[in-house]
């Protein structure tokens, strides 16, 4: 996401057969407490690809599902924001209606056409791989709203940047997310967001270049997917990570990783059959599994609660991540597809200023002082999800967030400030502008800013706290 050029392509190789790979995981070469080991690290290097498959499986393959977008290769938009109903992307934003395409690029690469955006209009589109990485951007920030032609190749395409196409973009892998956002100041607006969204498209290469197609890929047998819960618990979850890992050529740096995966079936040729564990190894999985949730409960209570750790240190490419697949887990535990920090950080309050966590039992306010809104070029937002699910709430007023455009019609404070008012029942007619619904429950608040300034970036602007309004 910080930058338009994509990630050179890594030309990676499958690893070697071994007689450990081979084995079923309940063979004797490999105990169950070194298998305990391997499933907790290959657990939390595989949720973001098990859990991008999900939600992939939802858009593209299963036309029975809700939320079913559309076929590969075609642009699917959304042409209004997202409401509660809306849940098979934990944390979604409720700014910018979504665009879509499911890319596959196992036979050719696509040319992405977006058309000239009016200039104070924020939009982007976000490559997402199969690893979770942002690998490359087009929008506002990137590449200006001028409009233009991208190509976006596989990891096994050798070819040249052909005339036309401003820009050749690379994927590690050989499927891959592009995840629109549009931005829309205010519901009559819609009319112009959906103009602009049928000015998106795409199309194989050779239909860009008039030219007989290659021959097609192979068909893809899609396994179901898991569901949420039991990606958690379930040692299917490595059943799913073999299937994804059969489309992610082995990056250089993973090659040992991989290897150690291997020892227990875990690959895209790999032995692993959850229907076929012994029950010590299958024991020894889930103890694995449980460890890595642990590890990742760690993480959020000590560094990602207490502001040590950001949303800047959870997404972005592989080389902004530096290989720590705990924060990778992170990521998308808490909110997939998250922009790396160039594009939009995401200040998250679980908890209020004291330290207590945030419910729709208490009230809260969160204020803006004078003069320090969110310092961004795009837009902000403050956004209410309720727990566990990390998903927009239910309302009857229908509103889901506060953000920048809205600035006109808030009631501001004496001194020029601006308060928000988080609450389950209004705060009475006169505050009623300023009100961001809570659910009677758990809730958390996200505060999205997109295209941020550097003194958002650097930490000069500190993200405000909610506070209890005292009963």
């Amino acid at each position: 996401m910080l930058i338009a050029v994509a990630a050179a392509c890594a030309k990676g190789e499958k690893p070697a057969a071994t007689s450990t790979v081979s084995s079923p995981p309940q063979s004797a070469s490999v105990s169950p407490e070194q298998a305990r080991a391997i499933a907790k690290e290959a657990y939390v290097y595989g949720f973001p690809m098990v859990d991008d498959y999900r939600v992939m499986y939802s858009y593209f393959v299963d036309e029975g599902d809700a939320e079913y977008k559309g076929g590969w290769n075609e642009v699917h938009n959304t042409a209004r924001v997202f409401t509660p109903a809306d849940t098979t992307i934990q944390t979604p934003n409720s700014d910018t209606p979504y665009s879509t395409v499911g890319a596959d690029l196992r036979a050719e690469p696509l040319v992405f056409t977006v058309p000239p955006i009016d200039q104070d209009r924020y939009f982007s589109l976000q490559f997402v791989d199969q690893y979770t990485a942002n690998f490359a951007y087009v929008g506002s920030r990137t590449t200006g709203n001028s409009g233009g032609k991208y190509l976006l190749a596989g990891p096994n395409w050798t070819g040249e940047k052909p005339a036309g196409v401003n820009e050749v973009i690379r994927s590690d892998t050989e499927l891959a997310l592009v995840l629109y956002r549009t931005q829309l100041f205010e519901p009559a607006d819609l009319d112009a967001v959906k103009r602009i969204q049928d000015g998106y498209g795409v199309e194989p290469l050779s239909t860009f270049l008039e030219q007989p197609p290659p021959p097609p890929a192979p068909a893809i047998d899609f396994v179901p997917a898991l569901t949420p819960d039991q990606e958690r618990t379930s040692p299917q979850f490595f059943d799913i990570l073999n299937f994804v890992m059969k489309f992610t050529p082995t990056l250089p740096a993973e090659k040992a990783m991989r290897d150690r995966f291997a020892s227990i079936g875990i690959g895209p040729d790999g032995s692993f059959d959850a229907e076929k564990l012994s029950p010590e190894m299958r024991a020894a999985v889930q103890d694995g599994m449980a460890d890595a949730w642990a590890e990742f409960d760690a993480l959020q209570k000590n560094e990602i609660d207490t502001g040590k750790v950001s949303s800047a240190n959870l997404f972005g490419t592989k080389d902004d991540l530096k290989g720590n697949y705990l924060y990778r887990m992170a990521g998308a535990v808490l909110g997939i597809y998250g922009n790396t920090a160039a594009e939009a950080i995401y200040p998250g309050f679980n908890f209020d200023a004291a330290g207590a966590p945030l419910t729709g039992a208490d009230r809260y306010t969160y204020r803006f002082a004078p003069g320090q809104l969110p310092p961004v070029n795009a837009f902000w937002s403050l956004t209410m999800y309720g727990l566990p699910g990390s998903e927009l709430v239910a309302n009857p007023i229908n509103r889901y967030l506060i953000n920048s455009s809205m600035l006109r019609v808030l009631v501001p404070d004496a001194d020029g400030g601006f308060t928000i008012y988080v609450q389950h029942d209004s705060p009475g007619p006169e505050r009623d502008p300023n009100w961001l619904p809570a659910p009677e429950g758990p809730f958390r608040l996200v505060l999205r800013l997109y295209w941020p300034k550097p003194d958002a970036l650097d930490g000069q602007w500190q993200a405000p706290k909610p506070v209890k309004v005292p009963a």
